[in-house]
């Protein structure tokens, strides 16, 4: 499969084997080349590929460096620190080496990696988890510019490979495709203002009078997003930030199926349209009646009024 323009694959065979730039060797965090993966490199390529490298040690567990390849095809390889000397591993030791081996990767611009089932000889930690938290890491690497053109997953015998192939092609399929369209996170702000509320008047479709928002980008927070589009669509800086209610009725978006956070906070400052906006306007509540509003805005700003009713 492909994310981008990487080709993700996974095979079955001996990384030592392998036509790569790099292999990644899954290392004790002293490098010292035991059994294993790492005693499979060291015995193809050469104990220069352990000299090479313990002289960078030790490193941090979770952490990874380089080294030559010795006499493998390979032109390097990059020793992922998945545990300590006593052989111990989890998730985020896991997690953590495989982000640096992938980080390692791009500072050698190389263009193809090849992974072992990293945790799961010595550290005994199960095939199938170990796949997806790799799949989760390959795929958070590659939403980002990368020198990779292929990332390979290599598993020595038959059950490795069909629980990576589930592990990682499934897996990944699924969140690429099925997840890939919607639900879409957005979020919308209720800015109080002189006694009133802001309202934008859009300028692409849907068209019609709106809450200032829109989608949250990728490694946002909700109130960071939120803080944008205000400032964005409105000129206004938010105070008093806080979470209103989320709206998640399918079709309240016509173009897609989003799921929507409203915060309500105070502006700061003078209400001015941005670019993607065609006009502004302080709303008084009891004007909620003379506007053509998109989305399920309106319905938003009545809860919003029902909810600054003392009750009874």
């Amino acid at each position: 499969m492909k994310i981008k323009n990487t080709q993700v694959r996974v095979v079955r065979g001996d990384i030592t084997e392998l036509s790569v730039d790099a292999i990644v060797n899954a290392a004790n965090n002293k490098l010292v080349m035991g059994g294993g993966v790492a005693g499979a490199i060291r015995k193809k390529g050469g104990k220069v590929i352990e000299d090479d490298v313990v002289r960078k040690g030790p490193i941090k567990i979770g952490e990874a460096t380089y080294s030559c390849a010795g006499s493998l095809k390979a032109k390097y390889v990059i020793h992922a620190a998945t545990m300590g000397m006593d052989f111990k591993t989890d998730e985020h030791k896991i997690r953590n080496s495989c982000r640096s081996s992938l980080e390692v990767a791009e500072e050698l611009k190389v263009r193809s990696i090849a992974f072992p089932a990293l945790g799961c000889g010595v550290g005994g930690f199960s095939l199938l988890a170990s796949a997806k938290i790799m799949s989760q890491e390959v795929l958070k690497h590659l939403r980002t510019p990368s020198s990779l053109q292929e990332v390979i997953f290599c598993l020595f015998d038959q059950e490795a490979y069909e629980v990576f192939q589930k592990g990682v092609v499934t897996y990944l399929t699924h969140v690429t495709e099925s997840l890939q369209g919607g639900p879409f996170c957005t979020v919308d702000v209720i800015i109080e203002i002189n006694e009133g509320v802001v309202i934008i008047q859009r300028s692409n479709p849907p068209f019609g009078w709106a809450l200032p928002g829109g989608f949250v980008d990728y490694g946002e927070s909700l109130e960071d997003a939120v803080t944008r589009e205000a400032k964005e669509e409105t000129g206004l800086e938010l105070e008093g930030i806080r979470q209103f209610h989320t709206y998640s009725q399918f079709g309240r978006d016509p173009r897609f199926h989003t799921i929507g956070t409203v915060f309500i906070a105070q502006g700061k400052g003078t209400p001015q349209a941005g670019d993607d906006a065609a006009g502004i306007k302080v709303m008084k509540v009891n004007e909620l009646e003379r506007f053509c509003f998109a989305f399920d805005h309106k319905q938003i700003i009545l809860d919003y009024c029902k909810s600054k009713k003392p009750l009874s």
